[in-house]
């Protein structure tokens, strides 16, 4: 919904992030659909674009659409020059990348960890990646700042990570600490509540207004509810944590010491233990999940796949979604065997509730957190662009 009345500013602001904000989720969009979207005049898109252009966030391109009767309405997209840092911190590695203003994952690199992954040797081995990355930026590259996608509850507004269970980590200032080792902007937040984002602005929940996501990866599981468009926070901002609902009676412990929940039954060290990896990442142990004929990893398999159900028919009942997106290893768990899990949710799931759900693995794959991750320095630039306080590089601010 666009302002209207109050501050001249305050309006001219709000309505560049809306554009820019259309620019950033759909890639190109010619004026006359920006005009349709926005129920702003053609001469005040129009203003709006140039201001966009001389702040070197936008730029028109080549390419013309024919716009019904009158002359081609010439394509806007958002520069692949300003970038964001996105920084993905597990138990076993730590992932890195740069993904673009305009929607694109630019570069990424899994680093696995040595010893313990202390908070001290996550943001070591994190920094010096983000300086080589740094180094090799041409000098018109622009960054918004780093995003740190945890597998833990995080205080966002002051980038404390309060507990993340399988780190070990308790009232870590990971931000703080990120900041200090970089000298860029740094922003985090929880991973499954960043993946359920991603998923919503460019995956396979886009445009749909209610949505359970779940995300699974060496920290265990976690999610995000979207209802009437908007997504759960909670009053603290800690809601989502779909993997501690309990759905056994049994005694396995999931990685903050609760018994019987879903991330106690379905585990992805129990999946590197059966097919005897260290450490793998999700393509590797996705390739031998669906090639395997183990029986033994084929119960196991089962078992997931049994539990997985079991807490979708819960989720489902209490959020009656269009769609379930599945993301992590999860997704591997679905392409095994579709029916079966299809089916244990809808044993467990009232009938009202399941006739309409459909089950969806997350379209980002592998960059899902990379792009969620993104999307926190890319919120702060897009809510104030003409304010945004952008760095070169070499560490100087860009103008």
């Amino acid at each position: 919904m666009l302002v209207q009345g109050q501050n001249r500013e305050d309006v001219r602001q709000h309505n560049l992030s809306i554009v820019l904000r259309m620019l950033h989720l759909r890639g190109s969009v010619s004026r006359s659909e920006l005009t349709a979207v926005t129920g702003l005049n053609r001469s005040t898109i129009s203003d709006l674009v140039s201001e966009l252009e001389e702040l070197k966030l936008a730029h028109e391109t080549d390419g013309a659409v024919a716009s019904g009767v009158g002359r081609p309405s010439h394509m806007v997209s958002a520069v692949e020059n300003v970038v964001a840092i996105s920084v993905h911190t597990e138990y076993d590695a730590t992932t890195v990348g740069v993904v673009s203003l305009s929607g694109k994952v630019l570069s990424k690199k899994r680093l696995l960890s040595s010893g313990k992954p202390t908070p001290e040797n996550s943001v070591k081995l994190a920094a010096k990646e983000i300086a080589r990355l740094r180094s090799e930026m041409k000098s018109d590259v622009r960054i918004a700042g780093v995003g740190i996608a945890v597998p833990g509850q995080v205080r966002v507004s002051d980038g404390v990570v309060r507990l993340a269970p399988h780190l070990g980590w308790v009232e870590v200032p990971l931000g703080p600490m990120m900041i200090q080792a970089t000298g860029l902007p740094v922003f985090l937040d929880n991973d499954a509540s960043l993946g359920c984002m991603a998923e919503r602005n460019f995956g396979s929940a886009r445009e749909l207004s209610d949505v359970v996501f779940l995300y699974a990866g060496s920290g265990g599981i976690g999610g995000g509810a979207i209802v009437d468009g908007h997504q759960l926070r909670g009053a603290a901002g800690y809601a989502g944590e779909l993997g501690h609902v309990r759905i056994s009676a049994g005694n396995a412990k999931d990685y903050s010491g609760l018994s019987g929940t879903l991330e106690s039954l379905v585990r992805r060290d129990d999946l590197l233990d059966i097919f005897k990896f260290d450490s793998a990442a999700d393509e590797e142990l996705d390739a031998e999940i669906g090639s395997t004929k183990s029986a033994k990893a084929i119960k196991l398999l089962n078992e997931q796949i049994d539990a997985l159900g079991l807490g979708l028919s819960n989720f489902v009942n209490i959020f009656n979604p269009q769609v379930v997106v599945l993301a992590g290893f999860l997704t591997s768990l679905f392409r095994f065997d579709e029916e079966r899990l299809i089916n244990r949710m809808r044993e467990g799931a009232l009938g009202a509730a399941h006739e309409r759900v459909v089950i969806r693995s997350a379209e980002l794959g592998s960059d899902l957190l990379m792009f969620g991750a993104a999307e926190l320095p890319f919120g702060d630039l897009i809510s104030r662009p003409s304010n945004a306080k952008l760095t070169t590089p070499k560490g100087k601010g860009a103008k």
